[in-house]
């Protein structure tokens, strides 16, 4: 079965995601199937999770930070500005404090804790997260099309939704025990709702944005992620590696892509020593993608003249990919 018949034999998977190390094609992969969809009459968005990741450069078009982009008919795409949200974020956390405690403005102290919190690493990968989330959960095109980070950050990401409901179940049951007492002060001041109340609610809407992005995620019927694979033993082993971890996370597994091959047929004309022990190790490494993937090898992409960037190449890569 090939990439086509996958997508057709699938008409409910709305969620696409392309991964795999850094470099092996995700992102042109993407834009591809961005593409070929589009082409068939659906709205699309090919949005990229990577803060390296060229969308602007292959499209031709500058979309960093700017949202959705229209491309061609039916075809959007979108890069994540991480410190537009960190700045959104900060803002979000001032604006609650100052009507949470009814201050003229943030304390000195708090704004240096929120100016430090947000220099942390975290912060960046919290904010793309929380990107990808509302795109999630908005719902406004018939696919997505997610271009991930390289596979040890794809993992991260994952995780986040795990790690983050866990730690919100356990601030939650918190407060709910607290609930009755807060109620109960409440009742005796005459206030409608207490602090804790507001912040409880807080908590509760952000555990429904998670749960609902990890349900989509992991949804057999809506989701499928294709890992990218090119004949190279280190880049085999790792993907492998990669695919037991993601079925950890149940994340649904589509099936994989092979890149860059060079063809065969080349072995017959006279061409470089270099060229030749190429093809001959690749047919080696393609021998162990057989034995290990078998038929979740969906599609075998040859190596192409040259880079893949406009929409000339990009309808080209779509024809190979789903012709």
């Amino acid at each position: 079965m090939g990439l086509r018949e996958v997508f057709e034999k699938n008409p409910n998977r709305r969620y696409i995601m392309f991964g795999g190390k850094g470099g092996l094609g995700k992102t042109t992969f993407s834009a591809a199937t961005a593409f070929w969809l589009a082409s068939q009459g659906k709205k699309v968005l090919v949005f990229s999770v990577d803060p390296q990741a060229s969308l602007t450069d292959i499209f031709q078009k500058d979309i960093f930070g700017k949202g959705p982009v229209k491309i061609k008919e039916n075809l959007f795409a979108q890069e994540i500005d991480a410190d537009s949200h960190i700045k959104e974020y900060q803002g979000q956390i001032r604006q609650k404090i100052i009507s949470m405690y009814g201050l003229p403005q943030v304390p000195e102290e708090i704004e240096h804790y929120i100016q430090a919190a947000s220099a942390e690493p975290a912060m960046e990968e919290s904010a793309i997260f929380d990107a990808v989330v509302d795109v999630v959960v908005q719902g406004d095109y018939d696919f997505y099309i997610y271009d991930l980070v390289p596979l040890g950050h794809a993992l991260y990401y994952l995780s986040m939704a795990k790690v983050y409901d866990e730690w919100i179940n356990k601030v939650t049951k918190l407060r709910e025990e607290m609930r009755e007492y807060e109620e109960m002060v409440s009742r005796l001041k005459r206030e409608k709702k207490t602090e804790q109340d507001q912040i409880l609610e807080e908590l509760l809407y952000i555990k429904g944005r998670i749960n609902a992005s990890s349900a989509i995620l992991t949804d057999k019927a809506k989701t499928a992620f294709f890992f990218v694979v090119t004949p190279e033993d280190m880049i085999i082993v790792d993907t492998a590696k990669a695919a037991k971890l993601f079925a950890q996370f149940d994340v649904p597994i589509g099936g994989y892509v092979v890149n860059r091959v060079i063809p065969r047929r080349l072995l017959e004309e006279k061409i470089p020593d270099y060229l030749r022990h190429r093809i001959e190790m690749q047919e080696r490494h393609l021998g162990t993608i057989k034995t290990t993937l078998g038929n979740q090898v969906l599609a075998s992409v040859p190596e192409l003249e040259r880079d893949v960037t406009g929409l000339a190449m990009i309808e080209k890569l779509a024809g190979i990919m789903y012709g």
